[in-house]
């Protein structure tokens, strides 16, 4: 229809499926990064989750593109599956012969042979089972018993679990805890932001041929809005926009047939994507001024989480460590951090100032920060009151934005304006900006204006799953944990052994001389306070804003 009309060689906003067109943003790039890292070394489990049309498709589809030979690899899309109906979903998937009428054990007894023949030739199994929230409980311990079978290093049947919001709350079930204490790579895709959404507009056009980018700035920003940064609903309208504007004969859309695309579209959408993001007005502040900040050596590597704030022992609840822990951490990354004097600038937009006062809950920015980590928090999570089976330490503080920068984790501010507080979610920085995550949408300001608005305060989670005192002679998957934990903060190999022997007790003592702590060989409280704290294995961290974007 229009794409002779506007030079393509092919429709640009298709939404069948087309490897040619696979973006990754640096959000999914990050994911990817994530997933590889859970799945690597002793990792069973990885888990992947985002609304609808965030990409969490291409993500699993990228990682699977980027296999090496020694990888094998089967996807199951759309599981609905009793137990029986999942392991024959796998068989067939990865061409296993099984009789008809095959028992649980007859077909588990196939997959076993398999992975173990496939392990004797020097080949990795990994199974990628998108939308995993329509999985029952039965069925996803099913899976967890598939992965029990192992070698002294490593699984022999890797899995990354894909699906919707709701398979974080299905995990954190009773049933299913011993599943949830498996999954070592966790990643919450949040949708495109306005300067994202651009690069993807701008990336699917190219491919499809056209010579020039057909959407004005302002236009991203509108689609961007409608569609609250989610890839499939732009592709709807972008479609829609070049439908309209080939019928009015425009050269490319006008604002106003993008914005006439935006509302036919999205009033099929649900309620919740029917209105662009709320918008109230707001006076900034003559002090919220920009400035330039010179943030040298940040250490925002994947992994870089050993630098702690000052006020350490509001991290360590109830543990009486603070003391001695600050000398004992060591960072490969202490670069000077030089703020410059604030220049006198422009206020912010008025769009940027609508953005970030819309209002959010401190309830709901902790419930946005869960989701980071990959989990869905319950009404006493978001009051920071963390559950007695939750694997999360919550605590609050005050910190410079130094510290924070130091700790390179996402963390909830408080935020104040003409005697009003909001809560955001501490998402990146560069040398001039932070970027925070305001009800699900992104919003870059100057450091000068948040540090205007922010008297220090914060809100921060991280796991610790190992609560009890473990020492030799224990077994079971919390020594497991320990081993997976000591190994990462050591750097050395993970053993996977659920027995507390002699070599996991070195490890104790190792990193207890490490840390200048008593040393006993048992992970005691204080010792499982400070391991757990350092070694954060599927940890988010700040994002590195790219300047050129915003």
């Amino acid at each position: 229809m229009y794409k002779e009309y506007f030079g393509f060689v092919e429709m640009p906003f298709s939404i069948v499926p087309n490897s040619r067109y696979l973006f990754l943003s640096q959000r999914h790039q990050e994911a990817m990064q994530n997933l590889q890292a859970g799945l690597g070394d002793g990792g069973g489990f990885a888990m992947l989750t985002g609304e609808v049309g965030t990409g969490k498709t291409t993500v699993a589809k990228a990682m699977l593109a980027s296999l090496d030979d020694q990888t094998q690899a089967g996807l199951i899309l759309n599981p609905t599956f009793s137990n029986i109906e999942l392991l024959e979903a796998v068989c067939d998937e990865f061409e296993i012969d099984y009789p008809e009428q095959a028992s649980l054990k007859q077909l588990s007894q196939a997959i076993h042979s398999f992975l173990l023949d496939s392990h004797e030739q020097g080949i990795q199994t990994l199974l990628v089972i998108d939308e995993a929230q329509h999985l029952a409980a039965d069925v996803l311990e099913q899976l967890r018993l598939l992965t029990n079978l192992e070698t002294d290093s490593r699984k022999l049947l890797k899995v990354l679990l894909v699906g919707q919001p709701e398979l974080q709350q299905h995990l954190q079930t009773n049933q299913l805890r011993q599943l949830a204490q498996r999954i070592t790579g966790r990643y919450h895709l949040l949708p495109l932001n306005a300067q994202e959404a651009g690069k993807y507009i701008a990336f699917r056009l190219e491919t499809a041929g056209a010579q020039q980018m057909l959407f004005s700035n302002r236009a991203v920003k509108s689609i961007a809005q409608y569609t609250h940064g989610i890839p499939r609903l732009i592709n709807l309208v972008c479609d829609k926009a070049l439908q309209l504007s080939f019928h009015q004969g425009e050269k490319t859309p006008s604002q106003a047939t993008v914005e006439q695309a935006c509302q036919q579209i999205m009033s099929f959408q649900a309620e919740v994507y029917q209105a662009p993001v709320k918008q109230q007005s707001a006076v900034w502040p003559k002090q919220v001024q920009y400035s330039a900040l010179s943030v040298l050596g940040l250490g925002l590597a994947w992994g870089t989480f050993t630098y702690l704030p000052q006020n350490i022992d509001k991290w360590l609840v109830n543990e009486q460590v603070a003391s001695d822990l600050k000398p004992q951490i060591k960072t490969a990354m202490q670069a000077p951090i030089e703020i410059q004097a604030e220049t006198t600038a422009p206020l912010l937009p008025e769009h940027i100032a609508q953005q970030l006062t819309q209002g959010t809950s401190r309830a709901s920015a902790i419930q946005d920060l869960y989701q980071l980590w990959g989990y869905q928090s319950s009404l006493r999570d978001g009051l920071c009151l963390s559950e007695p089976q939750s694997v999360f330490v919550c605590v609050e503080g005050q910190a410079t934005l130094r510290e924070l920068i130091q700790l390179n984790s996402p963390v909830v501010l408080n935020l104040t304006f003409e005697e009003q507080s909001y809560h955001a979610v501490l998402y990146g920085l560069s040398d001039k900006s932070v970027e925070l995550l305001v009800n699900q949408s992104l919003v870059q300001i100057p450091i000068s204006a948040l540090e205007a608005l922010w008297q220090g305060d914060y809100v921060a989670i991280w796991k610790q799953p190992l609560r009890e005192t473990l020492r030799e002679g224990d077994s079971g998957e919390a020594v497991a944990m320990l081993d997976l934990l000591l190994s990462e903060a050591l750097g050395e190999n993970v053993t996977g052994q659920e027995l507390f022997d002699d070599e996991l007790k070195r490890k104790v003592e190792a990193f207890q001389i490490w840390q200048g702590m008593s040393v006993d060989g048992i992970a005691g409280k204080r010792t499982l306070a400070r391991l757990q704290r350092i070694a954060q294995l599927d940890s988010p961290i700040l994002m590195s804003i790219d300047e050129e974007r915003g």
